[in-house]
């Protein structure tokens, strides 16, 4: 079992930043592959951001490229969202997922998440 805390979001003026983080609890997060996803009403989840257990593996979602960078710290059980150069598309609720899917497409597919946390809202202001 894996519980997930988001925190970090607020609200930001386009061209700024914020930094995300999630609080994990549970003995299986070292070995799991961590995940954040952005959800805006009436549609469905986004990818964003994925890194596998070791740190050393990453997929970023083409529109969040070189502006955010996920980082994990499997001593604090924790991941780490920066994000840097937002604009009002950005806004959304920002979800942390954990789970075990293989380190392909699947890792960016919501479904192949077991755990989720409540999510931490992100609104950028033009």
């Amino acid at each position: 079992q894996v519980q997930l805390v988001e925190s970090g979001g607020g609200l930001v003026q386009a061209g700024g930043s914020l930094r995300l983080s999630c609080a994990a609890s549970g003995r299986t997060f070292s070995r799991s592959v961590m995940g954040w996803f952005s959800q805006v009403p009436a549609k469905e989840c986004e990818f964003v951001a994925a890194i596998k257990w070791s740190g050393y593996n990453t997929y970023y979602a083409n529109f969040v490229q070189g502006r955010f960078t996920i980082s994990r710290d499997n001593a604090k059980n924790a991941v780490y969202l920066p994000m840097d150069s937002l604009n009002p598309e950005d806004t959304a609720v920002y979800l942390c997922a954990a789970g075990f899917p293989l380190w392909n497409a699947l890792a960016m597919t919501g479904r192949s998440y077991y755990y989720w946390g409540q999510g931490t809202q992100v609104t950028v202001s033009s």
